[in-house]
């Protein structure tokens, strides 16, 4: 009744496992062993046996909850002590790290500062720092070019004034994208597109800042409108930003552009820079890799959690907060990543629930208690023998 009534107690509880008590029953024996007359002298408590099966999976609104879905528990630092646990409570202290309500750490795979994971076991925490910019090095563009356009009638002259834009008449078409440089600064790249007087040429002039970079590359396209060769990539010359920024050179690519008889569109253009960013919020997915999203679009994974399997889970040792502790008997603890080997997968902003069946457990009350009153029936009955006996004498 203690072990029924502990289950209904922690119905609620998350990451709850219930226990089961298995009885064995007790023979008399002499010293030169059971005779065929023995009797059995009654029932004894042989093992509580902890259930290990699934519990509900219930949705949260925070992220940071976590709910396996499958086997394995979460590796839990605990003061340099490890214990494992099925309840996914989480949140984050004031340094940062991943912490249950007992302030134990959850541990994982920590990154290298570019978001690799990495096999060093540690205890994962959210860095806050802003993510690093990185520069501009390659530009990929898909446009289409009208192959029914003429050359200008005035000639490309290159801008001697950044402040002020190319004439009008000296190009066909025109475009323009935003690009960083080391230091996270944005910088406007523009592409002038002016046909030549041979078919199929086109001759591509790149200003940065109003400023133009090189001279122009000749882009040639054959008679089913797609770029000849290797025409449709190059490299600017190095260019280095005004503001202390390093020097960089950029990659541009149109070789996924066309020149059909339409007009001048532009189908995709984009570029491998970002400025820096603040980190706006963070994402576990089923691998459990934890990623920081930050403002400026970018995303990194910060580490990865692990999980923890055992041959006999039934033989760790409950410590209580819904905790466990391995055991000799337990087997010592299988690492992996969630979805590999037989480990579970993980729900993000979920809680496993406690797997107690409440209505069962009500039913297991009721027939321990009618067991009861049958065994006291048995007293009962032996003590209206003995007083029969007592007055025959």
């Amino acid at each position: 009744m203690d072990i029924i009534g502990n289950n209904i107690a922690n119905s609620n509880t998350t990451g709850f496992k219930s226990s089961r008590a298995e009885f064995a029953d007790v023979y008399a024996a002499s010293v030169l062993g059971g005779s065929s007359t023995s009797t059995g002298t009654g029932v004894r408590l042989a093992n509580v046996a902890q259930q290990f099966t699934q519990g509900t999976i219930g949705a949260t609104n925070n992220n940071l909850d976590l709910a396996i879905n499958g086997q394995g528990f979460f590796r839990m630092d605990d003061g340099g002590s490890i214990l494992y646990t099925r309840a996914g409570a989480f949140t984050t202290d004031q340094n940062g790290y991943i912490v249950n309500s007992s302030n134990q750490k959850l541990t994982g795979y920590l990154c290298d500062s570019l978001g690799n994971v990495t096999g060093q076991v540690g205890d994962l925490r959210i860095d806050t720092a802003n993510i690093q910019p990185s520069a501009t090095l390659q530009v990929d563009g898909g446009l289409n070019l009208d192959a029914t356009s003429t050359a200008p009638g005035t000639a490309w002259t290159s801008p001697t004034d950044p402040s002020t834009p190319p004439d009008p008449s000296t190009y066909n078409n025109s475009t323009s994208l935003t690009i960083y440089d080391s230091l996270g600064n944005s910088h406007a790249l523009s592409l002038y597109f002016v046909k030549d007087a041979a078919d199929g040429t086109w001759n591509v002039h790149s200003l940065i800042d109003g400023t133009e970079v090189g001279t122009g590359q000749t882009v040639t396209f054959d008679s089913s409108g797609l770029v000849s060769g290797g025409s449709g990539s190059w490299t600017l010359p190095s260019w280095t930003p005004p503001n202390g920024a390093a020097a960089q050179a950029i990659n541009i690519s149109l070789a996924q552009s066309t020149q059909f008889g339409s007009a001048f569109g532009v189908n995709s253009l984009t570029q491998d820079g970002f400025t820096t960013g603040q980190l706006s919020g963070v994402s576990i997915d089923a691998s459990g890799i934890v990623f920081g999203q930050y403002t400026n679009g970018q995303s990194k994974a910060l580490g990865q959690v692990a999980l923890a399997n055992f041959a006999n889970p039934q033989a760790l040792q409950a410590m209580g907060d819904t905790c466990w502790a391995e055991t000799y008997s337990s087997g010592s603890a299988l690492m992996g990543a969630p979805g590999t080997a037989s480990l579970g997968v993980l729900q993000s902003g979920a809680l496993e629930q406690s797997n107690v069946d409440l209505t069962k457990s009500l039913v297991d009350l009721i027939q321990a208690q009618r067991t009861f009153q049958a065994n006291a029936q048995t007293i009962h009955a032996n003590d209206t023998v003995m007083q029969s006996i007592l007055r025959i004498q």
